[in-house]
């Protein structure tokens, strides 16, 4: 079985005593929170430290605090196949402050990052290819950030007008 969640935390915190900004077992599971600029050598050690082995970025997911000056959590779903362990790493970002990719230490975080920033808008600096994936290249909006109308987007914003093939056009 895998390292217990404080036993995972401890680990990280002498390893990293400056990087680890706060740290949390809620249900058995660990997090840490992450000072932004130090997300890759965090990561890159969670990978290849010998009894951690986290193998496996299982997903990355953002959260939209619109009143807070670090408006986002990005959050980075790890998983240890050979050791049977989970741990969350998250960051803090402002909007418009990029958050360093993780693709060089998991390979998978191309696509995740993708669609944190395609629904977000969070940015990540040095990905190789970081466009949408969901919605159009120009599209004005964000769709899960907090101010994006819970009825869906306006039907004709201001500052972007659609056009619509003959015989499709919205009713």
């Amino acid at each position: 079985m895998g390292l217990d969640p404080d036993a995972l935390l401890d680990r990280l915190q002498a390893h990293f005593p400056e990087a680890i900004l706060q740290r949390a077992v809620a249900r058995g599971e660990a997090t840490a929170l992450v000072r932004t600029g130090d997300l890759v050598a965090v990561a890159t050690y969670c990978r290849d430290e010998g009894e951690l082995r986290f193998d496996h970025l299982s997903d990355i997911a953002a959260v939209d605090w619109p009143r807070r000056p670090e408006r986002f959590d990005v959050v980075y779903h790890l998983y240890s196949i050979p050791a049977n362990h989970r741990l969350r790493l998250k960051v803090h970002a402002a909007d418009g402050q990029p958050v360093p990719t993780v693709t060089a230490v998991w390979p998978a975080a191309n696509w995740l990052e993708r669609e944190v920033y395609d629904l977000m808008g969070v940015e990540f600096a040095g990905h190789p290819d970081l466009r949408r994936i969901m919605m159009w290249d120009d599209y004005p909006y964000f769709p899960l950030r907090k101010e994006f109308p819970t009825e869906g987007e306006p039907d004709e914003p201001a500052d972007y007008h659609v056009s619509f093939p003959p015989g499709t056009e919205r009713v």
